[in-house]
């Protein structure tokens, strides 16, 4: 009975906060089976953290102390990192708040392992020591890779394109926390509180500031996109930007490529209006039904993007909405 309530106090809390930033979003913009691909990950990188602390130590040479304040943490969130990365590189975060709830979902794996390591490691520890290691190790570890995320994501909306670098500031500031909250600066029991004191304060405001920038998105980007698709339809745009732009290089291009770029227009601008669709649907509580045809055009897009080519998708480029949010956007067809 001990043993289970150990669990519970150790394991619990930091699936109860996850499960909480999820209520909060209200557009939903991360589906069950991606939070827990990143509870995975995070998993995962906690097995790996395991290894190279068992192996790293004794090479060093270090007593537990010392590597436990300088070394564990940048070991640790370097692997926790990892994932962050790649969620940025394959365009999966659309905002500050689903890249702090990703953040918090790996952090999450991580703890619910390495809890249950010191749980069969440390069977006759003090009750007291489950509430520390549930409420401020665990959420330590989500807080420390949620804003590694958000500082990260912020860091990337002023780019076109996410770069390796854009992650080193985030990644920083999570090994100070970590690393300050093992020298133990404090009481135990003090910075267990602080932590759950401020991180939930902190992620509120993220979100609130997140929803406001959705909202902003969703109103400026669907005038857009609705605009780009009447013009298509009606067959006027050679008198648009895209519609001129076209004609200064039709000359390097086939008539059948430009008519494969104008049929990628129309349907980029048909999913990106979708896409922002589902999001307003959800916002307003609803969740839509699958569409059966998203397959088929997400594969006529495939195929006009083969047919047009590399130097055809970079002459359209201007036109085509390939920013991280853009891309993002279609994610979120391909989940729904």
């Amino acid at each position: 009975m001990t043993a289970v309530l150990a669990i519970a106090v150790s394991v619990l809390p930091v699936f109860l906060f996850l499960g909480a930033l999820v209520l909060l979003d209200s557009y939903k913009l991360v589906s069950l089976r991606a939070i827990l691909l990143s509870v995975a990950a995070g998993m995962a990188a906690g097995l790996a953290a395991w290894a190279a602390n068992v192996w790293l130590r004794p090479a060093l040479g270090l007593d537990w102390d010392g590597y436990s304040r300088y070394v564990a943490p940048v070991v640790e969130e370097s692997l926790k990192a990892a994932f962050v990365v790649w969620l940025l590189r394959r365009n999966r975060l659309g905002f500050v708040v689903d890249a702090a709830i990703h953040g918090f979902g790996i952090g999450t794996g991580f703890a619910f392992l390495e809890n249950l390591y010191y749980l069969q490691a440390n069977p006759g520890a003090a009750f007291w020591t489950w509430i520390v290691r549930g409420l401020g190790t665990a959420i330590m570890h989500g807080g420390a890779t949620s804003i590694l995320a958000m500082v990260a994501k912020s860091l990337q909306g002023r780019t076109d394109a996410f770069r390796l670098r854009l992650a080193l500031p985030g990644l920083v500031v999570a090994v100070v926390l970590h690393s300050l909250y093992n020298h133990f600066l404090i009481e135990p029991l003090l910075a267990t509180a602080l932590i759950v004191l401020v991180f939930p304060a902190l992620s509120v405001a993220v979100f609130q500031q997140s929803e406001r920038d959705t909202r902003a998105w969703l109103g400026t980007g669907f005038d857009t996109d609705q605009e780009l698709l009447r013009v298509v339809h009606a067959g006027q745009v050679s008198g648009t930007p895209a519609g001129r732009y076209l004609r200064t290089v039709r000359s390097r291009f086939s008539a059948e490529v430009i008519v494969d770029m104008m049929c990628l227009l129309r349907l980029r601008a048909e999913l990106a209006i979708k896409a922002k669709g589902v999001l307003m649907m959800r916002e307003a509580g609803f969740e839509p039904a699958p569409d059966p045809t998203l397959k088929e055009r997400f594969g006529e897009m495939r195929y006009l993007e083969k047919s047009i080519g590399k130097t055809g998708l970079l002459a359209l480029d201007p036109f085509l909405h390939t920013g991280t949010r853009d891309l993002w956007q279609l994610n979120v067809l391909n989940e729904t």
